[in-house]
């Protein structure tokens, strides 16, 4: 079975953890440890992961030189690609030690120009501040903010991913066994130009989203989208939360969701499922029991 294994940003970092290399080093070698379970399994394996925090923080040490010296979010996205990859790379390679070639392909990922997300900015970068704190930082930088829980952080667009135009050279990583990981970040976004070349463009796009345009282009059998919250909850945070064992894709979307935690999951869950493969969501502890049905929410597109 070809599983997609989109990672959270808790295997990564967790809330209130010091954004620091030690840390997401330790975090990422408890999350190589479960994934390396789906490969001793007998699946083949595609690891995509999240960098909010991380390219938040490199934007952050950009503001530090002249505005015309500070790198754009696409280039951004490609260091922090490159960095979170080679992390995840290493701790894969000694956790199955060394029997499975790994390697990480910087993605790039196309968008639409058009995209009304350009306008209307939602994506949570870096990290958390309080109100004062974050209106004192978007006036100083000229950044969107936004609530984030109790908090506030910086927002930046989020387009829809229409493309992925290095999905071929996936399939040749796949074709020789490797176990890839990819779309970091959501991969590096970029608008086709009129001639059919490509550039660069400011903005940060959704690691759930991209996972399952991935999973469809690659025609894998199922997607993961492994968080730090054991399954999909109806009524959540009242006194009538259930834990949602299995749905239907048509039924995930009506549900009402959190946009900036669960939501997104939820959609792209229910966008692969209705191609006919299985989502799973659930904590990444739990990956081969949420693929067997044994744990976390199961999207599929019947009732079957």
């Amino acid at each position: 079975m070809l599983i997609v294994a989109a990672l959270g940003g808790n295997a990564l970092l967790r809330r209130g953890e010091p954004l620091t290399a030690r840390t997401q080093r330790a975090n990422v070698r408890t999350a190589a440890k479960s994934l390396v379970e789906l490969v001793r399994a007998g699946h083949q394996l595609v690891i995509t992961h999240g960098n909010g925090p991380q390219v938040g923080l490199l934007a952050l040490q950009g503001a530090a030189y002249k505005p015309e010296e500070a790198y754009p979010l696409d280039v951004l996205g490609a260091e922090t690609g490159g960095m979170i990859g080679y992390m995840i790379e290493q701790e894969i390679e000694n956790a199955i030690d060394h029997e499975r070639p790994v390697a990480t392909l910087l993605t790039q990922v196309v968008v639409d120009r058009n995209d009304p997300a350009f306008s209307n900015p939602t994506k949570f970068i870096g990290p958390v501040y309080s109100k004062a704190e974050a209106e004192a930082k978007a006036a100083a930088a000229g950044w969107r903010i936004a609530a984030d829980g109790g908090n506030w952080r910086r927002v930046v667009p989020s387009p829809v991913p229409k493309e992925i135009p290095d999905i071929h050279v996936l399939k040749l990583l796949l074709d020789q066994n490797v176990i890839v990981i990819c779309t970091g970040g959501g991969g590096i976004p970029v608008l086709r130009r009129n001639d059919g070349s490509m550039t660069g463009v400011e903005a940060v796009i959704d690691k759930d989203a991209a996972s399952a345009l991935l999973a469809r282009e690659l025609g894998a059998d199922a997607l993961l989208l492994l968080t730090d919250v054991d399954a999909v909850y109806r009524d959540l945070n009242t006194q009538a939360a259930a834990p949602i064992h299995k749905i239907r894709a048509d039924q995930a979307r009506r549900l009402d969701m959190p946009a900036g935690s669960m939501g997104p999951k939820v959609i792209a869950g229910a966008d692969f499922a209705d191609t006919g493969g299985i989502s799973g969501i659930g904590r990444l502890e739990d990956a081969l029991a949420i693929l067997a049905g044994q744990a976390g929410t199961l999207i599929t597109r019947t009732d079957s």
